[in-house]
């Protein structure tokens, strides 16, 4: 029982400085923490993935630990500046009540405490993984519904011209699909929006791991948008097929829950494959 008490007590020695800074930066963006928490977590949410954002970024660091370690500290000014300037960002946002802007403030200060205390070399070996954090902060729901809007259109059309070509009788009106014997509704869920999202953030994984040119990881992470549009419209065409000849009732439930999972694991050995003939 001593020896785990002398442990602890020699690791909060050891790391005094960047526990007291943790929970100092806890602290601080805690409302905002928790706004994160319930748009991650709310129905139908489009960052059910934020939660594991986190732990991706811990796995980066951790796995680059020793080069981290190896890389002389050399402290920059510019990290100061950059603090006052997240914080700044932060209060205003506070007092406004526009969380994502605070969330945005979060990567700011981070950046401005890893460049204060370890230097510009130590920050570009980390920095990826500081930027990675984007992608667990939720966008302003304005934002959210005007893509979502925008893509449900999109996939809408789309399927419907694919629909006619394939001999099914179709016309789009909006977001709705009406055939002969049915129609279906492009809803928010079925937009693609959550797909691209979480698409981006993998493929800017893949990306970041690949070996190549800044050009052919750039290339790579853009072609997740044209995945997860194409594969989302995949999807509506196979529930509309299956309403048109079977009946709606079986494109409900248990084919419409599965059809998610199969898009995605679509669109992933897409990216894959982009990711091997771009290399």
């Amino acid at each position: 029982m001593n020896g785990a008490v002398n442990i602890g007590n020699n690791f909060f020695v050891r790391h005094k400085r960047q526990v007291i800074l943790g929970i100092v930066f806890i602290l601080t963006y805690f409302p905002t923490l928790l706004w994160m928490w319930d748009r991650w977590f709310v129905r139908d949410s489009y960052y059910s993935h934020g939660i594991l954002i986190p732990l991706v970024v811990g796995y980066l660091i951790w796995y680059k630990r020793r080069d981290i370690v190896s890389t002389p500290i050399e402290p920059s000014p510019w990290g100061v500046w950059l603090i006052v300037l997240g914080l700044c960002i932060h209060i205003l946002s506070s007092f406004f009540r526009v969380y994502f802007s605070s969330s945005f403030s979060m990567m700011i200060v981070l950046a401005g405490i890893i460049l204060h205390f370890y230097g510009k070399t130590v920050f570009r070996k980390v920095a990826f993984p500081v930027c990675f954090l984007i992608f667990m902060m939720p966008l302003p729901l304005v934002v959210v519904v005007n893509i979502s809007f925008k893509l449900k259109l999109f996939a809408a059309h789309l399927a419907a011209l694919i629909l006619n070509a394939m001999g099914l009788h179709a016309v789009q009106e909006g977001s709705i699909i009406k055939m002969s014997r049915a129609y279906v509704i492009v809803d928010d869920v079925c937009s693609g929006l959550r797909s691209l999202i979480s698409l981006m953030a993998l493929g800017s994984i893949f990306a970041y791991w690949m070996k190549g040119s800044t050009f052919k990881r750039i290339l790579v992470f853009l072609s997740t948008i044209p995945i997860a549009v194409v594969t989302n419209v995949f999807r509506v065409i196979v529930l509309s097929s299956v309403s048109e000849i079977w009946g709606p009732r079986y494109a409900i439930g248990f084919l419409h829950n599965a059809t998610g999972l199969l898009v995605f694991g679509l669109a992933f050995i897409l990216l894959y494959g982009m990711v091997k003939l771009i290399e």
